[in-house]
């Protein structure tokens, strides 16, 4: 398939791979300049008849100054319909044209400034050598036409003005050409871009829903992996002198594994985590995620309505949190704040562990999970912060803009728009404040 375009006077098609014109299809509308030479040729066709008629009586070469006047112009209609390029039928019709054309001009030479709408007609169907040979051709036999009409007085004017006229036509006819080449040109340049660019967007793109997935995976699948495999560790480890300890980390890696199935099969169908779609809203998710890894929970602020795509984002981000808190952090106590700030909502996660140096995080030491983090809020237009230090524990903040903000000093907003707030003390995991 391809995409039709115009240049000059001619309707292209353009090859979509690999973007370059080919031949040319109907133009629906006829360039300018064909139909001024068509509309001269008939006209001067036409007024050489007449003149011929008014300046000789009917006499014996009428009848066939009529004819083949009759017949060139029959002729010269069937050249459009074979269109411009030089086929072998339009060479056969443009040979034939001529060819009458000549033979009128030998028998009335006042038909040879016929000759002009030719040149156009020959430049334009002829390659450059071809057309300038037949060019002229018609410019001597005008040139000699006009002489044969002086009767044998000589003027200047007659050897000049032929030639004259004859490079001026093709004057204007190579410059036409010359910016229709330029502008096919521009055109084949300009659709190749615009492939590229979309070649580039299909690849972002294809790269954008790679890290989701990878973020998507990372925050569910390979988490609730992770868990049942410490929960079953710690149930061998136990198994013989404790049998019903092993037996409760055999069950809390079972109710995992069924979360984490309820979350690949939501995965497939790209649907809300399970805690949201399980209903309660983020508060609710919050606090079930903050039970099942025995951190403490509080909100601050006056709720508001939180868009799904933020809800699900501060879940995978509070996820991931918990998850390196309990992997890497050796943590006594973690605390998630929600604070609703007027203009934005910021969860925080702290933890008094062994903390860690935020610059070797930045460079992927901690892996995938901090990127992944910091990826879902900007996503958003938000921000994710870490304050950590080591043996100073870890205080993680990610502050996601609303829609709708409010103006500093409103009800609900207590602190200055941008400024996360820095959680409280981190709550006694074994006695949570809720509000």
């Amino acid at each position: 398939m391809g995409t039709s375009v115009q240049v000059g006077e001619e309707w292209w098609t353009v090859d979509q791979n690999p973007g370059e014109l080919r031949s040319p299809v109907p133009d629906p509308d006829a360039g300018w300049l064909a139909r001024v030479m068509h509309a001269a040729f008939f006209l001067l066709l036409g007024a050489s008849l007449v003149r011929y008629l008014l300046r000789h009586p009917w006499g014996d070469r009428s009848p066939w100054i009529i004819g083949l006047s009759a017949a060139l112009a029959g002729l010269y209609v069937l050249g459009p319909v074979l269109g411009s390029r030089a086929t072998p039928r339009r060479l056969a019709w443009l040979g034939t044209v001529v060819a009458v054309w000549m033979v009128l001009v030998v028998l009335a030479p006042s038909f040879a400034w016929c000759a002009v709408p030719l040149f156009y007609t020959g430049l334009r169907t002829l390659p450059p050598r071809a057309a300038l040979v037949l060019v002229t051709l018609l410019t001597a036999f005008v040139v000699a036409a006009q002489l044969e009409l002086a009767h044998g007085g000589f003027d200047p004017n007659l050897v000049i003005a032929p030639p004259a006229v004859a490079a001026i036509a093709t004057a204007v006819f190579v410059h036409a050409e010359r910016l229709s080449a330029r502008q096919r040109a521009l055109i084949v340049d300009l659709l190749r871009t615009r492939r590229e660019l979309a070649a580039t967007e299909r690849r972002e793109g294809t790269l954008a829903e790679r890290q989701r997935l990878s973020m998507e995976i990372h925050d569910t699948l390979a988490q609730g992996l992770s868990s049942q495999q410490m929960l079953l560790q710690a149930a061998d480890r136990v198994w013989d002198g404790d049998p019903a300890a092993a037996r409760r980390h055999v069950r809390t890696a079972e109710s995992i594994t069924e979360r984490s199935l309820a979350e690949a099969r939501r995965f497939v169908h790209d649907l809300a985590p399970v805690d949201l779609a399980e209903g309660g809203g983020l508060e609710e998710a919050l606090r079930a995620l903050s039970a099942r890894e025995s951190a403490g929970f509080r909100t601050d602020g006056a709720a508001v309505p939180l868009p799904d795509r933020v809800q699900s984002a501060l879940l995978r981000i509070a996820q991931g949190a918990l998850a390196n808190v309990r992997e890497h952090a050796e943590a006594g106590s973690v605390a998630l704040t929600l604070s609703y700030l007027g203009d934005q909502v910021v969860l925080d996660i702290a933890d008094d562990g062994r903390g860690f140096e935020p610059t070797g995080a930045a460079r992927g030491v901690r892996g995938h999970g901090l990127p992944a983090m910091r990826a879902r809020a900007r996503q958003l237009g938000g921000t994710l912060t870490v304050e950590s230090a080591p043996g100073e524990g870890t205080v993680l903040s990610a502050a996601i803009p609303l829609e709708t903000p409010r103006r500093p000093g409103d009800p609900g907003n207590p602190e200055r728009p941008g400024s996360p707030v820095k959680p409280k003390n981190p709550v006694n995991p074994r006695n949570p404040e809720s509000s």
